[in-house]
């Protein structure tokens, strides 16, 4: 029974992670995260939008990663409209064969929209939006250009012009 006793006190040192094994493990898991994301500004005399949209991704493999993104825009139409929208998104990239990437992704948004009405009260929609996408595309490893669809898509949202939307995805 005693030995029984001492086989498990000197075990435990060496099923235990030490300081050095927790180091390595953190800098192992920060060496397969990389960062990226979108920003735009389209401004002219009567409109104005800008986006902003951060995330970041774990690589497991050269063939699998998933990753959360942040998103954020505001767009006004002077006379017509303004809308905030804002939210996260969760996404899982695949590559299949090299520079082909497949994506699936399920985003969240909070649309706040004000509609100016000529010569009546403005009007105010306020509500959630869901979005599951599958794309597809073609680069490198940093960059990828492709189209994703919509799954969820209906017209009557008023987030997306179409369910089908280009995008370049960059990631370092």
């Amino acid at each position: 029974m005693n030995l029984t006793y001492l086989a498990i006190l000197f075990s435990i040192p060496f099923f235990s992670q030490t300081p050095e094994n927790q180091l390595k493990s953190s800098q192992d898991f920060w060496k397969k995260v990389q960062f990226g994301g979108g920003l735009g500004l389209n401004i002219n005399s009567r409109f104005t939008e800008v986006y902003l949209s951060p995330g970041a991704i774990y690589r497991f493999n050269p063939k699998v990663a998933t990753g959360i993104g942040l998103q954020g825009s505001f767009v006004s139409s002077e006379g017509d409209y303004s809308s905030a929208i804002y939210g996260m998104s969760f996404i899982t990239l695949m590559n299949p064969i090299e520079n082909f990437q497949i994506s699936f992704e399920l985003e969240q948004l909070r649309v706040n929209r004000t509609v100016i009405m000529d010569g009546g009260p403005n009007k105010a929609d306020n509500f959630w939006n869901t979005g599951l996408f599958l794309g597809g595309g073609y680069g490198s490893e940093n960059v990828i250009v492709g189209i994703r669809y919509n799954l969820l898509y209906k017209e009557s949202d008023y987030v997306y012009s179409s369910a089908m939307m280009p995008f370049i995805r960059v990631y370092f």
